[in-house]
């Protein structure tokens, strides 16, 4: 590949056509040029020059020159490429809040998906994170003596991940000597928590987010679920609530 070649190519990945890129690059090494002098140096039919030209100069890229009674085409200077870039960037930026709008909107369809197996699981939860922004709610209901027997190391790498999002974590454990464990250090974890009756019968751990409700079984073999359903979430974190007022 030659050098003409290269920058073309890397012209392409920055959003250029396959013949904007060729064009623009013979016409910097031409200088001031005619279309067939352009079509030959870029291997562009000449018919199609004519579009591309007017392509690159609505991009500033190009400029018209006229010298006595020709017309010729030039490359404006490369340094016109960052100009296009931030012009790119601050469409793509006014152009943003409809995508995610589009995204959401996709996201609002039913999606549920099951994993069994360790790894599998705790890939789950951490894909979880990937979601979450500064301040989403982190709303879970559980039974850490469960969560120990199942998989301690986990469980602490976990909360260390979990802390960088800075999440507005609420929990609802079934007391116990762990439970008060975690409670005494709930501010160090950024933790809210309450104690819920000691013989309540919670075999499964429940985490809700603004965009997914996990359920995982903490009896063998144990299972994950993820439910993606707007209203499942909304009804999971009401009833969250409500209980979350009563204790």
């Amino acid at each position: 590949m030659t050098n003409k070649d290269e920058f073309a190519a890397s012209l392409e990945e920055l959003g250029l056509s396959a013949n904007e890129a060729a064009v623009y690059v013979a016409m910097l090494s031409l200088g001031p040029a005619t279309i067939l002098a352009i079509s030959k140096a870029s291997d562009v039919k000449r018919t199609t020059i004519y579009n591309v030209l007017e392509s690159l100069k609505k991009k500033g890229l190009a400029r018209t020159d006229i010298r006595g009674f020709k017309k010729l085409y030039a490359a404006e200077h490369p340094k016109k490429l960052e100009s296009m870039l931030e012009r790119w960037k601050g469409d793509l930026r006014g152009l943003l809040p409809e995508l995610e709008a589009v995204f959401d909107l996709k996201r609002g369809e039913s999606f549920i998906k099951y994993y069994e197996g360790a790894e599998a699981i705790c890939n789950a939860y951490f894909e979880v994170l990937e979601d979450l922004k500064h301040e989403d709610e982190f709303l879970v209901v559980g039974d850490p003596d469960r969560w120990e027997d199942t998989n301690r190391s986990f469980a602490s790498a976990f909360i260390k991940e979990r802390n960088k999002t800075k999440l507005l974590v609420r929990m609802m454990l079934v007391d116990s000597a762990t439970a008060s464990r975690y409670k005494e250090h709930e501010k160090e974890f950024g933790e809210e928590i309450r104690l819920l009756p000691a013989d309540s019968k919670i075999e499964t751990n429940l985490v809700i987010t603004p965009r997914k409700v996990l359920i995982q079984q903490m009896l063998q073999p144990s299972v994950l679920v993820t439910i993606e359903n707007k209203s499942i979430i909304n009804m999971h974190t009401e009833l969250f609530n409500v209980m979350w007022r009563n204790r």
